[in-house]
């Protein structure tokens, strides 16, 4: 009777630990990751997100920051991914980061949602975590450093992978969305110009037909997350920048340019009137190819013409990354129009661009 009940205790306590031990082999205590950046792998420089930790907090719902930035977990088979059986792709929730497809899915019974493989060219980083006593892989999304879960090589597939993954740190989007979503992405494009203070610039392509939107910021030099100060003092190697987005369905890179080379001086190094500094430089930041051959099309035809009197020295540079400004400079003309600066600087050039471009401001 004695070794029976003795028995029927280390059966409890063997299941116990059995649960514990796949609870743990997921999940992780918030602010208890340690990992060995050495041995990161995978580490993809594309698009990097980099947000501060408030910027972060505004963004995700508590339970998404504390999973994706603290490195917690959510309770096993509870998540709503979990038993998706959709077909589409899984995105980072935290910066849409493709991750992974319907078809490297699989059920592993571990209470997470797992995968087999992640979706190549480098979306996912992998590191050594030595939290709870265990050295397991953690994996954490190459664009934004956000938590995603842990790497095992237990999984029944070929890959013998398996990719165990919290569902918070995981937006889906099904076949139906996603094919909507890349229609409408072929008709949207994005450059970034610079043409003085930004404030004249943004103003103007605000009116403009087409344009979804135009924000104020900072591009073209080495400093991360400068400020407005950094960048006065001409030292980070930014240009003031403004990042339009637009709808190539209603205006056109060709428009986009015509604007630009309207509504400044491109042929004054440094400078556009008492602004003076690298700053205030005249550039076009290219994201591709076809950028880049419109900008200096558009230049050589301006050249030809003799439209300015000077050499154009509009620097024509490749795309690296975009700081918003503080959120003061953000829509300042319209905020502001009888401050001096706006009278007399931004409303001249305003009232230039609605004569030559009446036909083409928004309704």
């Amino acid at each position: 009777m004695i070794t029976k009940i003795i028995s029927g205790r280390v059966s409890i306590l063997l299941m116990l630990l059995l649960v514990i031990q796949v609870f743990i082999s997921c999940g992780q205590g918030k602010n208890e990751m340690k990992t060995d950046k050495r041995i990161v792998m995978n580490e993809d420089s594309i698009n990097p997100i980099q947000k501060s930790e408030e910027e972060w907090r505004k963004q995700l719902t508590s339970e998404q920051y504390y999973i994706l930035r603290e490195k917690g977990t959510e309770r096993p088979f509870t998540g709503k991914l979990l038993m998706n059986k959709e077909k589409g792709v899984y995105k980072c929730a935290a910066c849409g980061n493709e991750l992974f497809t319907d078809e490297m899915k699989f059920d592993s019974h571990c209470g997470w949602p797992s995968f087999d493989k992640e979706i190549s060219g480098g979306k996912i980083v992998k590191s050594v975590d030595r939290s709870h006593g265990m050295i397991r892989t953690e994996i954490t999304c190459a664009r934004c450093g956000s938590h995603l879960g842990h790497l095992f090589d237990d999984g029944p597939t070929k890959t013998g992978q398996r990719y165990c993954v919290n569902s918070l740190s995981l937006e889906f989007v099904n076949e139906k969305e996603k094919k909507m979503a890349d229609s409408e992405k072929y008709t949207i494009d994005t450059i970034t110009l610079g043409g003085g203070c930004f404030w004249c610039v943004e103003a103007i392509y605000q009116k403009l037909g087409g344009v979804i939107k135009a924000e104020s910021g900072y591009s073209g030099g080495k400093a991360v997350n400068p400020t407005y100060e950094d960048v006065c003092e001409g030292t980070t190697g930014h240009a003031e920048v403004v990042q339009i987005t637009f709808d190539t369905r209603k205006t056109s890179l060709d428009e986009i340019f015509k604007v630009f080379f309207t509504i400044h001086d491109p042929t004054t190094l440094n400078r556009q009137g008492a602004d003076a500094g690298t700053q205030y430089r005249s550039v076009v930041f290219c994201r591709n190819l076809q950028q880049e051959q419109a900008a200096r099309s558009i230049i050589a035809d301006l050249t030809r013409a003799k439209v300015f009197d000077n050499p154009i020295v509009t620097q024509i540079a490749p795309f690296t990354a975009f700081y918003k400004a503080e959120n003061y400079h953000q829509d300042y003309y319209n905020r502001n129009k009888m401050q001096p600066y706006c009278r007399m600087i931004i409303f001249p050039k305003m009232e230039k661009f609605e004569k030559v471009f009446k036909e083409r401001l928004k309704k």
